[in-house]
């Protein structure tokens, strides 16, 4: 009975540790909302490889102005006209502290691309996500919600 109890307490133990680390990381799937119509925009899923964050769309939610194929109609280069869902949108961004700093966000909406800052919350529930051009000051940030 005692290593039941054991095999038991080890696996809770196990649990608890990956809940942990979940909370205080990005890797996982977000819906995001606009901080300007505060509706939901997209399904994003963060990936880590290498200790790099990427960020790829999964689904995009209607709005009245979007295009209806969801192509990035202002994409430069390689990204010019080419289908959102599927796009990454963010990526370089490496662990700093409580945040991930140092990678790029892409706004498929004006195709323009900034520097980016992310920081989840402690409950791992949400995620702030900081788009800027130079210094973080300058910019705008969105909160993302967890999807899994």
């Amino acid at each position: 009975m005692s290593v039941v109890k054991c095999l038991f307490f080890v696996a809770v133990l196990m649990a608890g540790s990956h809940f942990a680390v979940a909370a205080g990381t990005p890797v996982g799937t977000w819906r995001s909302i606009d901080d300007k119509t505060r509706k939901e925009r997209s399904i994003i899923r963060i990936t880590e490889e290498s200790g790099e964050l990427k960020g790829v769309v999964e689904k995009i939610f209607d709005q009245p102005d979007d295009d209806p194929a969801h192509l990035c109609k202002e994409c430069r280069a390689e990204r010019k006209d080419k289908p959102i869902v599927g796009m990454t949108i963010l990526w370089g961004l490496k662990k700093d502290g409580d945040a991930w700093t140092g990678g790029e966000i892409l706004d498929p909406k004006n195709g323009k691309i900034y520097r980016c800052k992310i920081t989840p919350s402690a409950d791992g529930k949400s995620l702030d996500v900081r788009g800027f051009i130079g210094v973080s000051f300058i910019g705008r940030t969105q909160t993302w919600l967890r999807q899994d």
